[in-house]
């Protein structure tokens, strides 16, 4: 009998719902390092507290207990769960330091199948859960992949409109004096490759979410390669480009760039989950205005088509991973009152209409909630000129006890009247104080958990 291929016999020897690896996506402060300290907090504690009410197998004490296991890529750091908690735990409590470089963690989850075929194999089953975090600035290279360095000139130098054309300002002045087809200097590249950096950056301070190339902002161990040492520039792509001439290194740079740093972090992170979330702040747009809440939602409908997406079968998944189901989470649902989740919600399916039409041709299921991965506020109501209304009270990353109603959340993508008369006033919050022994506080994670890993318990 001829033998099968060692890796079709290693996929076929476990079952197809034994292993599931979850892409946590978001833009830079969506909230992904949070997201994933909490999801280890809460099934870490999901043996002795009840936490966890939305997720099936838990409520019906079918989940019987998880633990964390070393990973099978051993040249990726471990997620930083520890020190996450150390954070939240501290006195006073502060938020998880943000991601500035791919780390892993994985769990293993022991529950009782409702399957008769794997009941066959014992009384309890295991489900081993990866997951990745990731710079969020790293994402915004992904569309790089599809574009020639003539193109990505074409898109950032359209991109020069309104604010962005205003802080690119020096760099633009500098891009004057160089002659792209003189020899190469590479003293003067990295010069105005530092000016362009120094624009990305105050670009992001500003609000504003499409900052490409994202490893400019933050390098991790490529501070100072080359390799970062690029830049947009106008010219004519049927002109012949002299060898060894400032534009031909810019475009061997670029394709360096994008070969060596992009393709391989896609490669060997990106094509290879199942199940994806995609964290969306809507509030903190909100607060910095038009500009910045369409250049977000500018940036999450690029980051989307470069995920693959499709129903998996055993052959596909072994050969093509794909994607099958998507959830798009509103972080920081505690910062508003709960009778504006509803609204919060609506608001980000209109963000991500778009991501939605794509993943919807492939016959993708998606869904949309408002969620708090580690709460940080508690609602209740406040009596202002003798009527009662929703307020939320926390107290800030300054330290201040605040009680307030934020404000109304939109339905719907704001008009220019929103913006002219807008009264939202997002505050940012530390988290709650709360004891080590019990499971962090939260809005709806055991709602995503079901929705990501729920069939995989059954």
């Amino acid at each position: 009998m001829k033998q099968l291929p060692r890796e079709l016999n290693k996929f076929i020897s476990r079952s197809i719902d034994s292993h599931v690896r979850i892409a946590v996506t978001g833009l830079s402060r969506a909230g992904k390092t949070a997201f994933i300290s909490s999801l280890v907090n809460q099934l870490q504690h999901v043996s002795t507290h009840e936490n966890l009410p939305l997720l099936t197998s838990a409520r019906d004490q079918r989940l019987i207990g998880s633990k964390r296991e070393p990973q099978i890529n051993m040249m990726v750091p471990r997620f930083g769960y520890d020190e996450a908690m150390e954070q939240v735990f501290a006195q006073p409590p502060s938020w998880p330091e943000p991601t500035r470089d791919v780390s892993e963690i994985r769990l293993a989850l022991k529950f009782k199948s409702t399957k008769r075929t794997k009941n066959l194999l014992g009384s309890t089953s295991i489900l081993h859960l990866d997951i990745v975090d990731y710079p969020g600035e790293w994402l915004l290279d992904l569309p790089l992949l599809n574009m020639n360095f003539h193109q990505w000139s074409q898109t950032q130098f359209a991109a020069l409109k309104g604010q962005r054309s205003e802080l690119a300002k020096d760099w633009l002045a500098m891009l004057e004096s160089l002659s792209l087809s003189s020899q190469a200097n590479e003293k003067s590249l990295e010069e105005i490759s530092k000016t362009y950096t120094q624009y990305l950056h105050q670009c992001k301070e500003s609000g504003l979410h499409w900052v490409q190339p994202g490893r400019f902002v933050l390098p991790g161990e490529l501070d100072g390669a080359p390799v970062l040492q690029f830049f947009p520039c106008q010219y004519d792509e049927e002109d012949k480009i002299p060898k060894d001439s400032n534009l031909a290194m810019l475009i061997t740079r670029y394709q360096e760039y994008q070969q060596k740093v992009v393709k391989a972090f896609y490669k060997h992170h990106f094509s290879t989950f199942d199940r994806q979330i995609v964290l969306v702040d809507c509030l903190q747009p909100l607060n910095a205005g038009n500009e910045s809440f369409l250049d977000m939602r500018q940036a999450i409908e690029q980051i989307m088509h470069s995920f693959k997406y499709g129903r998996s079968n055993i052959l596909k998944r072994l050969f093509a991973p794909k994607i099958d189901k998507i959830l798009f989470a509103a972080t920081k649902a505690d910062h508003v009152t709960p009778e504006q989740h509803p609204n919060l919600v609506s608001l980000l399916q209109q963000i991500v209409y778009p991501a939605w039409q794509t993943a919807a041709y492939d016959n993708i299921e998606m869904s949309c909630i408002a969620m708090a991965s580690i709460q940080a506020t508690q609602s209740g109501f406040i009596s202002q000129s003798g009527e009662s209304m929703p307020a939320i009270q926390g107290v800030t990353n300054d330290g201040e006890t605040l009680t307030v109603f934020p404000g109304e959340v939109p339905q719907k993508l704001p008009s220019s009247d929103f913006w002219q008369g807008n009264e939202f006033n997002f505050f940012s919050f530390r988290p709650m104080p709360k004891s080590e022994d019990e499971p962090l506080p939260h809005i709806r994670m055991d709602k995503a958990l079901e929705y990501l890993i729920g069939d995989k318990l059954k």
